[in-house]
């Protein structure tokens, strides 16, 4: 092993009245590819400020080979003071050469005579990105870099990541992105830090390997607050394994939606009967959008069924937003027209997040400062509905202004979930959430009974949720697929050259000589047969103790009661999950011995 270019022993940092983490030992080696992964609120943006010299830690020592450039490319980059984009690019005593600002810019296509104060998100990213990159650095600390790019940005940074020689370590929410590029992990978990020499591709199995560790070592010591804070955990590693089933559950939609859908290249649906015609819920014809010459959408015919998961994929610019908008009412097409169901009422969730007053607490936010919030017509006490969206009780009177950019965007889910609607519009809402966010958002977007629209540049969350994808180019043309991301690009690109995905590595096929299972064993048909009935009866008694505890008096009058209410629906939840993947497991053994 090559030494270390860049290393912290004994790092600690005091955040608030306690350690964010103490005493962490990493380092990064000159060409490592490390992802760095934690929930929102771990420290994953300190850590890589740290690491860039930024910030000083309270306990630990930062060692680097003489001569190393790190350069961080900020979550949020300050264009303050800055007349043009190519003004901030080229500020400050670290700035990169003019010409390779210059090269960087063209290639990943931003015009840096841009006023700073105009440009969107997405212009603010790829000047950043251009300055970090054209430094020419050793070590590259990236916070989220996806966030605000489209696709064919992403593509484009791929690649030049692909090819870059030094080192660089990597927050993002993006799974696509962290799949293809990375090949070592550091796991940010309860304020110690893990180090594997697997890239994201392994990051669930290997944390799947150290939750089974510690419950066995927990079991040992019969530490039951240890067991406790386990399942804490394994309950979203084990929401991923549910969302499989859900899985399959989304490909029966979308062949059942690519038989409705019109022959290749035309984009209206048939409805062949008055029940299906009733199931419509927008209605667009022949819509045509302009601004000033241009078409931004062309012709657009298509209609919306209840229960539809539609995802909306471009480049910056080619009319996502604007086809929101028209689909909503919000705005009106220059021709054609778009019928709603009148019993339309929608939830928009936009990139904006133009709600969230940093002054404000997390109980104003969700329940105006009281205990309680109704949560689609029942009332749910603000602590219990905290956990439900894995943030700790505790943070209930924190202000908002201190919360992480994940942890805000996971409370604006949250606040809006709550609210009673048949249609959720989302625009980009995977910007700033931690993977196990995106997992909890993947299943309430499963289970959401409604239709949901949403725009997202993230390729790997549009394949776990959509049915049908719109596609657009720029043209004013919009593609219609049953699928995700990956259908969409299939039918554009439908012999891809030779830098196609590479697909994931298939598992050891097992010794020749082994006995093929031909049927379950009589145990696992046994719990295959018995567990429907047992996980009903576990959600009953869910609902039972959920219903108690929606007693507004509960908790002033007898709170030992709700205390013992509080954990008897975490216990019943978490022999659901287990109940749940036990079942999923066997009922996919069960269909692979057919």
């Amino acid at each position: 092993m090559s030494a270390p270019a860049l290393a912290f022993e004994d790092l600690g940092v005091v955040q608030g009245a306690g350690w964010l983490f103490r005493h962490l030992n990493l380092y990064v080696q000159p060409r490592d590819r490390l992802a760095l992964i934690g929930r929102n609120g771990a420290g994953k943006t300190t850590l890589l400020k740290l690491l860039a010299g930024r910030i000083e830690p309270d306990e630990g020592r930062r060692t680097i080979v003489p001569g190393t450039r790190v350069v961080l490319l900020e979550q949020e980059p300050s264009l303050a003071g800055h007349a043009t984009l190519r003004d901030y690019a080229l500020a400050g005593p670290d700035a990169p050469a003019a010409h390779a600002v210059e090269a960087i810019a063209d290639q990943i296509g931003i015009d840096l005579g841009r006023e700073a104060a105009t440009a969107s998100g997405g212009e603010r990213r790829r000047a950043a990105i251009a300055r970090a990159l054209a430094q020419e650095p050793d070590v590259l600390l990236l916070d989220e870099p996806t966030n605000h790019l489209d696709i064919a940005a992403i593509d484009w940074l791929e690649q030049w990541l692909g090819r870059y020689t030094g080192a660089f370590v990597v927050i993002s929410h993006d799974r696509t992105f962290l799949t293809r590029l990375t090949r070592q992990t550091l796991w940010l978990d309860r304020g110690s830090i893990r180090r594997a020499e697997v890239g994201f591709g392994g990051f669930e199995a290997w944390t799947e390997k150290v939750y089974e560790e510690e419950a066995r070592a927990a079991q040992r010591l019969d530490a039951r607050l240890k067991i406790e804070e386990h399942w804490l955990q394994r309950g979203v590693t084990g929401r991923r394994r549910r969302n499989q089933g859900r899985l399959a559950q989304l490909k029966e939609m979308r062949a059942q939606r690519a038989a409705m859908l019109g022959p290749q290249g035309t984009s209206n649906l048939t409805i062949g009967t008055d029940d299906a015609r009733s199931k419509v819920v927008i209605d667009a014809e022949h819509v045509t959008k302009r601004f000033g010459d241009r078409a931004i959408i062309k012709d657009f015919t298509f209609r919306v069924t209840r229960g539809d998961r539609i995802g909306v994929v471009g480049a910056n610019g080619a009319g996502k937003t604007t086809l929101l908008k028209l689909l909503t009412g919000e705005l009106q097409p220059d021709e054609g027209k778009v019928k709603l169901a009148k019993t339309l009422d929608g939830v928009i969730i936009d990139q904006q997040r133009r709600l969230m007053a940093p002054e404000k607490r997390v109980r104003d936010i969700l329940a105006d400062g009281g205990d309680w919030i109704e949560v689609l017509g029942e009332k749910k006490h603000v602590h219990g509905y905290l956990k439900e969206f894995l943030f700790d009780p505790s943070i209930a009177e924190a202000r908002v202004a201190t919360l992480s950019g994940g942890e805000r965007s996971r409370l604006l889910l949250a606040r809006e979930f709550a609210r009673r609607s048949n249609l959720l519009v989302l625009d980009e809402p995977t910007n700033d959430l931690d993977l196990e966010t995106l997992d909890l958002l993947q299943e309430v977007i499963a289970d959401y009974d409604g239709t949901v629209l949403i725009v997202s540049h993230d390729r790997d969350f549009l394949d776990r949720t959509v049915t049908v994808t719109l596609g657009l180019d720029g043209s004013g043309k919009i593609d219609i697929v049953a699928g995700g991301y990956e259908d969409w690009e299939r039918q554009r690109q439908p012999a891809r050259a030779p830098n196609q995905r590479p697909s994931a590595p298939k598992a050891d096929a097992p010794p020749a000589a082994a006995k093929a299972k031909t049927k379950l064993s009589y145990k696992d048909q046994r719990d295959l047969d018995l567990l429907p009935a047992a996980i009903e009866k576990l959600e009953a008694e869910i609902a039972r103790d959920e219903a108690a505890l929606a007693d507004p008096d509960l908790y002033a009058s007898n709170p030992g009661r709700f205390d013992a209410l509080m954990k008897a629906v975490e216990a019943a939840r978490a022999k659901k999950d287990e109940a749940e993947l036990r079942w999923l497991e066997l009922a996919e053994m069960a269909e692979g011995l057919g």
